[in-house]
C-alpha cells in the first residue's frame, strides 16, 4: 500500500511517501506498528495523527486493505 506523509510525518520518515507490503487486511494497530519499523521517528505521532484511506478518514475499527492509500494527517487547526 502507499503511504502518504504531511507536515510532522514527512519531516519525521524524511520522505514524502512510502510502500508498505501487506497480504491481508491489517488492523490499524498492525500497520502502524510496521510503519513505526519502517521509521521509528514516526512513533510520537501514533497518537496524534489521523490515517486516512483514499482520501477519506478511517474509523477506529476500520481495517486497511492491501492496495490501499492511505495519508498520515498531522492535527490541523483553522482559522
Amino acid at each position: 500500500m502507499k503511504v502518504l506523509f504531511f507536515a510532522q510525518s514527512r519531516e519525521a520518515a524524511g520522505c514524502d511517501h512510502a510502500e508498505v507490503k501487506a497480504d491481508a487486511p491489517l488492523p490499524q494497530a498492525d500497520f502502524w506498528h510496521a510503519l513505526v519499523e519502517l521509521y521509528p521517528a514516526l512513533a510520537v505521532h501514533r497518537k496524534t495523527a489521523r490515517l486516512a484511506r483514499n482520501e477519506a478518514y478511517l474509523l477506529e475499527d476500520e481495517l486497511i486493505q492491501p492496495g490501499d492509500e492511505i495519508a498520515i494527517i498531522p492535527p490541523v487547526s483553522g482559522g
